[in-house]
């Protein structure tokens, strides 16, 4: 039986961490930018909803 374990030198796997660490800060920086502009937006919603629910009202009343 042959034993093919331990055959990573140790720059490889350095690079496979540091990979790996790097794609983790990534996904770190995309989520707080998403959750910076989902905030943003989040605050709009209600505003957008009203405005939908004017025009349903107006188009009813034959308004438009």
């Amino acid at each position: 039986m042959i034993d093919s374990r331990g055959e990573l030198d140790v720059e490889t796997l350095l690079k496979i961490v540091l990979g790996l660490i790097a794609v983790l800060l990534v996904i770190q920086v995309l989520e707080a930018i998403l959750g910076t502009l989902a905030s943003v937006f989040g605050l709009f919603v209600p505003i957008i909803q009203l405005a939908i629910a004017v025009l349903i009202v107006l188009w009813l009343l034959d308004r438009l």
